[in-house]
């Protein structure tokens, strides 16, 4: 049975990532990519469906876990009767390797270790063929071979066990046993031995320096460096394509069907994570992002899809697999996603505002991009007047949902700001004349003048936490009567203990059953708002109970449920984790000014940075 969610820490390479248990069991590992099949896929079964576990044996050693400094090498520290040992678990980065490190450190006394290693190819559907092949050295690596895939394992000799592999021994003071898993395509030759002290220096001077390159600052400092941490974590290294969380399947309710594939690269969200790293200085990676949105989308831009795979891929069709009984029992356990044939209207918006961004934080007005964004315009022309599924994907009737018509608006806003702002060309005043139609439109019927607020839908009642990013994008001002008003009513209708669903899902919008727990992201959202419209010791409550969901490693699934008190949903989560860093420098901003204008310092003038 997996661990509770938030159990799990993430180890990455920037090319695929792991989850382990403070169990000490790796649950969760797709090599060599993100979006590869499973090699250890306990998280949506149970140890059968394969693992790694390092731990001690005696039942009563405790651990405790933590990052070693700004970087993503996990240490877990044991205590037993008998003594202390630590294990470092890391992905060396920057070999073009698919490693996987873990070594054992005698601290003091005696631990008695055992090691459970069972390897399952392809969403565990092969069982590989293993065999025990001498070194020169004198050694004996473990070689598992299925189908395509195969692994070396190096380290401490396993002996076979019903299809699992394990060892016992004994790690004293002073002592360091290290074991090596490395991924490599079947048909190819063993890799040759790494050298683990060179990885492990490697490795953390690589994150450290990653790192160092932020601008942050300020009282949250800690939980917005380990936010950017992990979107850099879910960064491809080679594509720059950025997965929405490193998971698959598990579940918005437990025990319910909303089990979604989120190791793909969304438009909105990576657009999203690309302004937040602009905000903190790293460049380098929003060049990336750009080179592969041109890639991804190069074609008829007619053809644009809200989400590609790693590297541009356009077929992802949403398969429902049984090899994995799911995450708990909650089934379908699913890969791909259905949601690449929807039309989504907001998408567009997202990427425009995001390039728009990256030309005004870098002050380049790249031909190319501009290429692009004209392109992506006449998509939005072609589609003024159709219905969408709208931001959160919905599975039931496409509608006007408000939000994605205010995206649709920020599209055509940032068209006509590239046009004056940076003197590029392009059919501006056609471009102004439909940005106007289209807000003429939301003011008439996604505004509910009795109600006082923006809805959900044109002509409905029922509000959404995604209003809450029409003033983050520059339709409203955070403090608009009309945006007060809709805030007051998604507090209203949404806050459930603390916490914001992001609609209300038994209106059966959606087309699927009723029952989700609080999306952290729509919380985060809140906080923001709150910021910018003055609420200042409203959103630093909030920001500080939402700080207390992160695990004990900093780390953020999709939504939490609150009764269970634990996390839910994907992890970790792009979304929620760059919408904690805009909250952070939302309130972080908003309190300079308010003591900038307190003492008549320059700084009150400084317009919003982050609007």
């Amino acid at each position: 049975m997996a661990l509770p969610i938030e159990n799990y820490a993430l180890i990455s390479d920037c090319h695929t990532a792991a989850l382990v248990g403070d169990d000490g069991s790796i649950d969760w590992l797709c090599l060599p990519r993100y979006d590869s099949p499973s090699t250890f896929g306990a998280l949506l079964g149970d140890e059968s469906h394969g693992r790694w576990k390092i731990a001690p044996q005696h039942p009563e050693a405790r651990s405790h876990r933590q990052y070693v400094g700004n970087t993503f090498v996990l240490s877990t520290v044991w205590t037993t009767p008998t003594g202390v040992v630590e294990v470092t678990d890391f992905m060396p980065h920057g070999d073009r390797r698919a490693d996987l490190m873990r070594r054992v450190r005698g601290i003091s006394g005696s631990v008695p270790m055992t090691v459970d290693l069972r390897m399952r190819f392809g969403y565990a559907t092969a069982i590989p063929w293993v065999r025990q092949i001498a070194t020169p050295e004198g050694a004996s690596d473990l070689v598992a071979i299925a189908g395509p895939d195969a692994l070396v394992v190096r380290g401490p000799e396993l002996e076979p066990t019903d299809h699992s592999h394990g060892r016992e021994f004994v790690v004293t003071e002073g002592e360091t046993v290290d074991t090596v898993l490395t991924w490599y395509p079947s048909h190819r030759p063993t890799p040759t031995p790494n050298d683990v002290d060179v990885a492990l220096a490697d490795t953390l001077d690589w994150w450290e320096n990653w790192g160092s390159n932020s601008a942050q600052d300020g009282p949250y400092h800690a939980a917005v460096m380990r936010s950017l941490l992990v979107l850099r974590a879910l960064t491809h290294e080679d594509t720059g394509g950025i997965v929405a969380a490193a998971t698959t399947s598990l579940p918005e309710s437990f025990g319910g069907q909303r089990n979604w594939d989120y190791r793909y690269v969304w438009l909105r969200d990576a657009s999203l994570t690309l302004t937040v790293l602009l905000d903190h200085g790293f460049v380098g990676e929003a060049d990336a992002w750009r080179g592969w949105l041109l890639r991804a989308i190069a074609g008829d831009p007619n053809d644009v899809q809200i989400m590609y795979g790693l590297a541009g891929e356009r077929w992802l069709p949403e398969q429902e697999i049984t090899s994995l009984p799911g995450y708990n029992g909650a089934s379908p356990v699913r890969i791909g996603n259905g949601a690449v044939d929807q039309y989504q209207a907001d998408v567009i918006g997202e990427v425009m505002v995001a390039l728009h961004r990256s030309r005004v934080q870098t002050g380049q007005a790249s031909q190319d991009a501009w290429a692009l964004q004209r392109a992506l315009l006449t998509v939005v022309e072609s589609n003024l007047e159709r219905p969408d599924s709208g931001i959160w994907e919905i599975r039931g009737p496409d509608q006007f949902f408000t939000h994605s018509r205010v995206m649709v608006w920020a599209a055509l806003d940032r068209g006509v700001k590239g046009v004056e702002q940076f003197g590029l060309r392009g059919p501006v005043e056609k471009w102004r004349r439909l940005r106007e139609q289209v807000r003429a439109e939301i003011e008439e019927k996604g505004y509910n003048a009795e109600l006082g607020c923006y809805t959900q839908v044109f002509g409905g009642t029922a509000v959404d936490a995604s209003l809450l990013q029409l003033a983050q994008v520059g339709y409203v001002e955070a403090d608009d009567p009309r945006m007060l008003g809709t805030v007051a009513r998604i507090e209203q209708e949404l806050l459930h203990d603390g916490l914001l669903l992001r609609y209300r899902t038994e209106t059966g919008v959606d087309g699927l059953p009723a029952g989700e727990y609080p999306f952290l992201a729509c919380s985060f959202w809140l906080v923001e708002q709150y910021a910018r419209s003055g609420r200042l010791k409203d959103g630093r409550r909030l920001m500080d109970d939402l700080l207390k969901l992160r695990n004990d490693v900093g780390l953020l699934s999709e939504e939490y449920d609150i009764t269970g008190h634990r996390q839910a949903g994907n992890t970790p989560q792009a979304l929620s984790h760059l919408a904690l860093v805009r909250a952070a420098d939302a309130l972080t901003t908003t309190a300079r000014t308010a003591s900038a204008h307190a003492s008549g310092t320059p700084e009150a003038a400084q317009s919003d940075s982050l609007r």
